[in-house]
């Protein structure tokens, strides 16, 4: 099992849920679609996945092989940041991106405030019931959690992941990502205005069916 099941064969088998296509996954998973058809073909040629227009896992066992894989490789290798925004989609649970993320996704990573590459958090909203799976499967790839973003000199690393507990979720999707609500997230911009005025003027321009009536305007970059 374990010679079909590199890093990006296990990330596909993580990523997949039935009925899915080869577009999807490498859309969910940001990785070119050639790289995740290859890896599907030696998955169909080893027996762990089918594909008959849609793609479907064999067996649940082979998923839980793929996950203590991509956790083992973790903890040799940090995640990078994007390999960061990935891990989540490989969890059992919803979730959402929140805050400064709902902001940097809805952006389309246009926006980006307040993180540094050696202090980074990633802010997930998440179902009340399920904080707990989600800390433990965090855990597992060695990613510190907490409900407030923690000080860098408290951590060994630069990645953190900042829970926001929900007792449900309102979830959209933009290029793969799950996000809450476009709406939500300009009225936690508004909330926060002085940081995301550009923001706001950037998402203005994105979506044409706003009207934010922004008066900021960024200067052209040479």
């Amino acid at each position: 099992m374990y010679e079909v099941l590199d890093d990006t064969a296990a990330q596909v088998i993580l990523t997949i849920e039935s009925g899915d296509s080869i577009r999807r996954v490498a859309q969910h998973l940001h990785t070119p679609y050639e790289t995740v058809r290859q890896a599907v073909n030696r998955l169909e040629d080893a027996g762990y996945v089918t594909y008959d227009d849609s793609l479907t896992v064999v067996d649940e066992r082979v998923r839980d092989a793929a996950l203590q894989l991509v956790a083992a490789s973790a903890g040799v290798s940090p995640p990078s940041i994007e390999e960061t925004y990935v891990i989540p989609q490989f969890g059992d649970w919803p979730f959402a991106f929140t805050r400064i993320d709902a902001v940097y996704v809805w952006t389309q990573g246009g926006y980006q405030v307040g993180r540094e590459p050696d202090d980074y958090p990633l802010f997930l909203a998440v179902r009340k019931q399920d904080v707990d799976a989600w800390e433990a499967f965090f855990e597992s790839f060695d990613l510190p959690t907490a409900f407030e973003r923690q000080p860098r000199d408290e951590l060994d690393g630069p990645l953190q992941i900042v829970l926001e507990s929900r007792a449900s979720l309102d979830i959209e999707h933009v290029e793969g990502y799950p996000v809450i609500p476009r709406a939500e997230t300009i009225e936690y911009m508004r909330e926060n205005y002085a940081q995301f005025q550009s923001a706001l003027a950037m998402l203005d321009r994105m979506y044409e069916d706003l009207d934010l009536d922004v008066a900021y305007r960024e200067t052209e970059r040479t």
